[in-house]
């Protein structure tokens, strides 16, 4: 399992769930940040510190977000190619 970031995070981009990323798992993505699954350890701090309640575990992203999902593989792929 991972954690996903989704649609309060675009145009906020607040670091927070940066700064407690024991991983430094959370990446800039352009218009908001993504998590990379192979890195995430799956703690939970991105969650509690996220201002907008932007971060869900996979299995519990919202339905009207579940799009984020492919939207963050997407925005890994792109960053690391």
């Amino acid at each position: 399992m991972t954690h996903v970031i989704c649609q309060p995070c675009i145009g906020v981009k607040n670091t927070a769930c940066v700064d407690v990323c024991p991983v430094d798992c959370i990446h800039d993505g352009g218009d908001m940040y993504y998590i990379d699954p192979d890195e995430c350890v799956d703690c939970g701090a991105c969650i509690e510190a996220c201002p907008v309640q932007a971060i869900f575990p996979l299995e519990s992203v919202p339905e009207q977000w579940k799009n984020f999902i492919q939207m963050n593989a997407d925005l890994k792929a792109k960053h690391q190619g």
